[in-house]
Protein backbone atom coordinates (compact mmCIF):
# COMPACT_ATOMS: atom_id res chain seq x y z
CA UNK A 1 0.00 0.00 0.00
CA UNK A 2 2.69 2.46 0.75
CA UNK A 3 4.06 1.54 -2.79
CA UNK A 4 1.34 2.60 -4.27
CA UNK A 5 0.53 5.80 -2.38
CA UNK A 6 4.45 7.04 -2.89
CA UNK A 7 4.01 6.21 -6.83
CA UNK A 8 0.21 8.19 -7.21
CA UNK A 9 2.23 10.79 -5.21
CA UNK A 10 5.21 11.26 -7.57
CA UNK A 11 2.39 11.17 -10.43
CA UNK A 12 0.63 13.55 -9.15
CA UNK A 13 3.30 15.91 -8.72
CA UNK A 14 5.45 14.70 -12.34
CA UNK A 15 1.19 16.21 -13.47
CA UNK A 16 1.12 19.05 -11.71
CA UNK A 17 4.92 20.02 -12.68
CA UNK A 18 3.95 19.43 -16.30
CA UNK A 19 1.18 21.25 -16.28
CA UNK A 20 2.62 24.24 -13.97
CA UNK A 21 5.86 24.31 -16.81
CA UNK A 22 3.33 24.51 -19.54
CA UNK A 23 0.67 27.06 -18.89
CA UNK A 24 4.32 29.06 -17.94
CA UNK A 25 5.34 28.41 -21.41
CA UNK A 26 2.13 29.67 -22.82
CA UNK A 27 2.44 32.81 -21.29
CA UNK A 28 5.82 33.40 -22.45
CA UNK A 29 5.25 32.22 -26.12
CA UNK A 30 1.96 33.84 -26.15
CA UNK A 31 2.01 37.73 -28.08
CA UNK A 32 0.87 40.40 -26.47
CA UNK A 33 -2.79 41.99 -27.57
CA UNK A 34 -2.11 43.89 -31.04
CA UNK A 35 -2.31 47.78 -30.23
CA UNK A 36 -3.01 50.78 -32.79
CA UNK A 37 -1.45 53.36 -31.94
CA UNK A 38 -3.23 56.77 -33.01
CA UNK A 39 -0.71 57.44 -35.61
CA UNK A 40 -1.53 54.47 -37.25
CA UNK A 41 -5.11 55.60 -37.57
CA UNK A 42 -4.79 57.69 -40.26
CA UNK A 43 -3.41 57.31 -44.22
CA UNK A 44 -2.10 59.68 -46.99
CA UNK A 45 -2.84 59.64 -50.76
CA UNK A 46 -2.51 61.34 -53.59
CA UNK A 47 -5.13 63.84 -52.85
CA UNK A 48 -4.63 63.90 -49.48
CA UNK A 49 -1.06 65.34 -48.25
CA UNK A 50 -1.55 65.15 -44.99
CA UNK A 51 -2.06 62.39 -42.76
CA UNK A 52 -6.51 62.03 -42.23
CA UNK A 53 -8.38 59.13 -40.13
CA UNK A 54 -9.17 55.93 -41.82
CA UNK A 55 -12.83 54.80 -41.25
CA UNK A 56 -13.56 51.69 -39.15
CA UNK A 57 -14.53 48.76 -39.89
CA UNK A 58 -17.67 49.05 -37.73
CA UNK A 59 -18.70 51.83 -40.33
CA UNK A 60 -20.81 50.81 -43.33
CA UNK A 61 -19.42 49.91 -46.36
CA UNK A 62 -18.39 53.25 -48.78
CA UNK A 63 -17.16 51.13 -51.84
CA UNK A 64 -17.58 47.31 -53.46
CA UNK A 65 -14.30 46.52 -52.18
CA UNK A 66 -10.68 47.57 -50.94
CA UNK A 67 -7.77 45.63 -51.80
CA UNK A 68 -5.66 45.54 -48.86
CA UNK A 69 -1.50 45.27 -49.67
CA UNK A 70 0.67 44.51 -46.68
CA UNK A 71 4.02 46.07 -47.37
CA UNK A 72 7.56 45.47 -45.73
CA UNK A 73 10.23 46.58 -47.58
CA UNK A 74 8.52 46.43 -51.20
CA UNK A 75 10.22 49.49 -53.02
CA UNK A 76 11.11 46.26 -55.51
CA UNK A 77 7.89 44.58 -55.85
CA UNK A 78 5.42 46.71 -55.36
CA UNK A 79 5.15 48.65 -58.54
CA UNK A 80 4.45 45.96 -60.72
CA UNK A 81 2.21 44.29 -58.72
CA UNK A 82 -0.24 47.66 -58.31
CA UNK A 83 0.03 48.33 -61.95
CA UNK A 84 -1.43 44.90 -62.67
CA UNK A 85 -4.04 45.21 -59.85
CA UNK A 86 -4.59 48.62 -60.84
CA UNK A 87 -5.44 47.84 -64.75
CA UNK A 88 -7.46 45.13 -63.73
CA UNK A 89 -9.58 47.24 -61.63
CA UNK A 90 -10.18 49.83 -64.16
CA UNK A 91 -11.29 46.42 -66.47
CA UNK A 92 -14.24 46.15 -64.05
CA UNK A 93 -15.43 50.12 -64.10
CA UNK A 94 -19.00 48.98 -62.24
CA UNK A 95 -17.36 47.72 -59.26
CA UNK A 96 -15.89 51.24 -56.85
CA UNK A 97 -12.64 50.27 -55.18
CA UNK A 98 -9.84 51.70 -53.31
CA UNK A 99 -6.66 49.93 -52.23
CA UNK A 100 -5.07 50.17 -49.21
CA UNK A 101 -1.30 49.55 -48.64
CA UNK A 102 -0.18 48.87 -45.05
CA UNK A 103 3.46 50.17 -44.69
CA UNK A 104 4.23 47.24 -42.06
CA UNK A 105 7.02 49.25 -40.21
CA UNK A 106 9.80 49.00 -43.19
CA UNK A 107 12.82 50.19 -43.76
CA UNK A 108 13.68 50.95 -46.80
CA UNK A 109 10.74 54.43 -47.47
CA UNK A 110 7.71 52.03 -48.88
CA UNK A 111 5.47 54.18 -47.50
CA UNK A 112 6.86 57.13 -49.54
CA UNK A 113 7.80 55.33 -52.15
CA UNK A 114 3.90 54.20 -52.90
CA UNK A 115 2.94 57.45 -52.18
CA UNK A 116 4.96 58.76 -55.26
CA UNK A 117 3.56 55.42 -57.39
CA UNK A 118 0.16 57.14 -56.50
CA UNK A 119 0.84 59.93 -58.83
CA UNK A 120 0.73 57.82 -61.51
CA UNK A 121 -2.92 56.14 -61.15
CA UNK A 122 -6.57 58.37 -61.14
CA UNK A 123 -8.95 55.21 -61.43
CA UNK A 124 -8.58 54.29 -58.22
CA UNK A 125 -8.20 55.37 -55.02
CA UNK A 126 -5.01 54.49 -53.54
CA UNK A 127 -4.73 55.00 -49.84
CA UNK A 128 -1.39 54.66 -48.01
CA UNK A 129 -0.78 53.59 -43.88
CA UNK A 130 2.25 53.30 -41.94
CA UNK A 131 2.43 50.78 -38.97
CA UNK A 132 5.36 52.39 -36.64
CA UNK A 133 6.70 49.06 -35.61
CA UNK A 134 6.88 45.43 -37.71
CA UNK A 135 4.19 43.40 -36.54
CA UNK A 136 4.67 40.67 -39.47
CA UNK A 137 2.50 40.34 -42.24
CA UNK A 138 -0.81 38.98 -40.49
CA UNK A 139 -0.86 42.61 -38.14
CA UNK A 140 -0.50 44.29 -41.28
CA UNK A 141 -3.27 42.54 -42.99
CA UNK A 142 -5.60 43.03 -39.57
CA UNK A 143 -4.79 46.81 -39.61
CA UNK A 144 -5.99 46.97 -42.91
CA UNK A 145 -8.96 44.88 -42.53
CA UNK A 146 -10.28 46.69 -39.58
CA UNK A 147 -9.71 50.05 -41.42
CA UNK A 148 -11.43 49.12 -44.40
CA UNK A 149 -14.31 50.62 -46.51
CA UNK A 150 -15.09 47.69 -48.69
CA UNK A 151 -18.31 45.32 -48.80
CA UNK A 152 -15.85 42.80 -49.65
CA UNK A 153 -11.98 43.22 -48.94
CA UNK A 154 -8.92 41.17 -50.97
CA UNK A 155 -5.57 40.39 -49.06
CA UNK A 156 -3.13 40.02 -51.49
CA UNK A 157 0.70 39.65 -51.15
CA UNK A 158 2.96 42.58 -52.82
CA UNK A 159 4.90 40.49 -54.78
CA UNK A 160 2.51 39.74 -57.18
CA UNK A 161 2.64 36.17 -57.04
CA UNK A 162 -0.89 35.45 -57.66
CA UNK A 163 -2.70 36.25 -60.94
CA UNK A 164 -4.68 39.41 -60.01
CA UNK A 165 -7.29 38.35 -62.22
CA UNK A 166 -7.80 35.72 -60.58
CA UNK A 167 -10.06 38.08 -58.36
CA UNK A 168 -12.86 37.50 -60.63
CA UNK A 169 -13.28 33.75 -58.92
CA UNK A 170 -12.89 34.28 -55.74
CA UNK A 171 -15.82 37.02 -56.32
CA UNK A 172 -18.06 34.42 -58.22
CA UNK A 173 -17.35 31.94 -55.24
CA UNK A 174 -18.46 34.40 -52.88
CA UNK A 175 -21.62 35.09 -55.01
CA UNK A 176 -22.86 32.24 -53.91
CA UNK A 177 -23.36 32.97 -50.86
CA UNK A 178 -25.42 35.99 -51.60
CA UNK A 179 -25.35 38.73 -48.57
CA UNK A 180 -24.09 35.78 -46.14
CA UNK A 181 -20.87 36.03 -44.28
CA UNK A 182 -18.22 34.27 -46.41
CA UNK A 183 -14.88 33.56 -47.03
CA UNK A 184 -12.95 32.82 -50.46
CA UNK A 185 -9.68 31.90 -50.93
CA UNK A 186 -7.12 31.34 -53.49
CA UNK A 187 -5.45 27.85 -53.39
CA UNK A 188 -2.27 26.22 -54.92
CA UNK A 189 -3.20 23.12 -54.01
CA UNK A 190 -3.52 22.12 -58.25
CA UNK A 191 -0.07 23.04 -58.66
CA UNK A 192 1.75 20.84 -56.53
CA UNK A 193 2.71 18.47 -59.69
CA UNK A 194 3.84 21.44 -61.55
CA UNK A 195 6.74 23.33 -62.02
CA UNK A 196 6.08 26.36 -59.92
CA UNK A 197 6.15 23.82 -56.76
CA UNK A 198 8.59 21.12 -57.85
CA UNK A 199 11.18 23.86 -58.74
CA UNK A 200 11.38 25.09 -55.03
CA UNK A 201 13.96 23.47 -53.09
CA UNK A 202 13.85 20.09 -51.30
CA UNK A 203 13.27 21.41 -47.59
CA UNK A 204 10.22 24.06 -48.87
CA UNK A 205 8.84 21.05 -49.95
CA UNK A 206 9.37 18.87 -47.16
CA UNK A 207 8.56 21.60 -44.77
CA UNK A 208 5.15 22.03 -46.37
CA UNK A 209 3.91 18.48 -46.62
CA UNK A 210 4.69 18.61 -42.70
CA UNK A 211 2.77 21.85 -42.35
CA UNK A 212 -0.17 20.30 -44.11
CA UNK A 213 -0.33 17.44 -41.47
CA UNK A 214 -0.05 19.70 -38.40
CA UNK A 215 -3.01 21.57 -40.06
CA UNK A 216 -4.41 18.35 -39.95
CA UNK A 217 -3.96 17.88 -36.59
CA UNK A 218 -5.23 21.14 -35.49
CA UNK A 219 -8.62 21.63 -37.16
CA UNK A 220 -8.32 22.99 -41.16
CA UNK A 221 -7.07 19.96 -42.68
CA UNK A 222 -10.16 20.27 -45.15
CA UNK A 223 -8.02 23.30 -46.48
CA UNK A 224 -5.40 21.83 -48.73
CA UNK A 225 -3.77 25.77 -49.08
CA UNK A 226 -3.83 27.63 -46.29
CA UNK A 227 -1.42 29.95 -46.84
CA UNK A 228 -1.82 31.25 -50.37
CA UNK A 229 -1.45 35.29 -49.68
CA UNK A 230 -5.10 35.49 -52.06
CA UNK A 231 -8.09 35.78 -49.91
CA UNK A 232 -11.23 37.47 -50.16
CA UNK A 233 -13.77 38.68 -47.37
CA UNK A 234 -16.90 39.79 -46.89
CA UNK A 235 -17.57 42.31 -44.77
CA UNK A 236 -19.99 40.53 -42.55
CA UNK A 237 -17.20 38.00 -42.46
CA UNK A 238 -14.70 40.27 -41.84
CA UNK A 239 -16.10 41.69 -38.90
CA UNK A 240 -16.81 38.53 -36.71
CA UNK A 241 -12.99 37.06 -37.96
CA UNK A 242 -10.17 40.04 -37.79
CA UNK A 243 -11.49 41.56 -34.00
CA UNK A 244 -10.53 37.96 -32.83
CA UNK A 245 -7.29 37.62 -34.40
CA UNK A 246 -4.44 37.54 -32.22
CA UNK A 247 -1.25 36.18 -34.78
CA UNK A 248 0.32 38.80 -36.61
CA UNK A 249 3.14 36.40 -37.78
CA UNK A 250 3.19 33.84 -40.75
CA UNK A 251 0.77 31.45 -39.38
CA UNK A 252 -2.00 34.03 -39.22
CA UNK A 253 -3.72 32.46 -42.01
CA UNK A 254 -4.37 29.18 -40.54
CA UNK A 255 -5.73 31.36 -37.55
CA UNK A 256 -8.52 33.05 -39.69
CA UNK A 257 -9.70 30.40 -41.07
CA UNK A 258 -9.92 28.39 -37.59
CA UNK A 259 -11.87 31.19 -36.70
CA UNK A 260 -13.92 31.45 -40.00
CA UNK A 261 -14.67 27.89 -39.18
CA UNK A 262 -15.80 27.99 -35.38
CA UNK A 263 -18.44 30.92 -36.66
CA UNK A 264 -19.51 28.95 -39.10
CA UNK A 265 -19.03 31.02 -41.75
CA UNK A 266 -18.35 28.93 -45.39
CA UNK A 267 -14.60 29.00 -46.72
CA UNK A 268 -14.61 28.42 -50.72
CA UNK A 269 -11.02 26.78 -51.77
CA UNK A 270 -11.02 27.63 -55.34
CA UNK A 271 -7.47 27.23 -57.64
CA UNK A 272 -5.80 30.29 -59.20
CA UNK A 273 -2.78 30.47 -60.86
CA UNK A 274 0.34 31.62 -58.98
CA UNK A 275 4.52 31.33 -59.59
CA UNK A 276 7.06 31.99 -57.40
CA UNK A 277 8.61 35.48 -57.31
CA UNK A 278 12.24 36.25 -56.17
CA UNK A 279 12.86 38.24 -52.79
CA UNK A 280 10.61 36.46 -50.05
CA UNK A 281 11.17 37.48 -46.86
CA UNK A 282 10.10 33.64 -45.38
CA UNK A 283 13.60 31.85 -43.52
CA UNK A 284 12.19 28.31 -44.69
CA UNK A 285 13.97 26.76 -41.67
CA UNK A 286 13.25 29.41 -39.24
CA UNK A 287 9.71 30.18 -39.84
CA UNK A 288 8.92 27.05 -40.01
CA UNK A 289 10.22 26.47 -36.27
CA UNK A 290 8.10 29.53 -35.38
CA UNK A 291 5.22 28.68 -37.33
CA UNK A 292 5.02 25.38 -35.56
CA UNK A 293 5.35 26.98 -31.96
CA UNK A 294 2.70 29.56 -33.31
CA UNK A 295 0.15 26.74 -33.92
CA UNK A 296 0.53 25.33 -30.70
CA UNK A 297 0.16 28.62 -28.75
CA UNK A 298 -3.26 29.37 -31.02
CA UNK A 299 -4.72 25.75 -30.37
CA UNK A 300 -4.08 26.20 -26.60
CA UNK A 301 -5.43 29.41 -26.10
CA UNK A 302 -7.94 28.52 -28.02
CA UNK A 303 -8.70 25.06 -26.29
CA UNK A 304 -8.48 26.64 -22.71
CA UNK A 305 -10.45 29.76 -23.47
CA UNK A 306 -7.86 32.27 -23.13
CA UNK A 307 -8.90 33.08 -26.81
CA UNK A 308 -12.32 33.14 -27.23
CA UNK A 309 -14.32 32.05 -30.01
CA UNK A 310 -16.29 34.41 -32.39
CA UNK A 311 -19.40 35.12 -33.33
CA UNK A 312 -20.74 35.93 -36.59
CA UNK A 313 -23.66 38.43 -35.29
CA UNK A 314 -24.37 41.07 -38.32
Amino acid sequence: MDNVNTLLSVLAFVVVTALTAGRLLLDFWTPPPIVTRDSEKRFRSRTQKTPVPLPTLSDEAEVDLTVIIPAYNETARLPLMLEQAVDHLASVPDRSAEILIVDDGSRDDTANFALALTKRYDDVEIRVCVLEKNLGKGGAVRHGMLHSRGKRMLMVDADGASRFEDLELLWAAMDKHEDKPAVAIGSRAHLVKTEAVVKRSMLRNLLMYGLHTILRIVGVGHIRDTQCGFKLFSRRAARAIFPAQHLATWIFDVELLLLAKQAAIPVDEVPIEWHEVPGSKLNVFMDSLQMLRDLLVLRANQLTGRWAAPKCVD
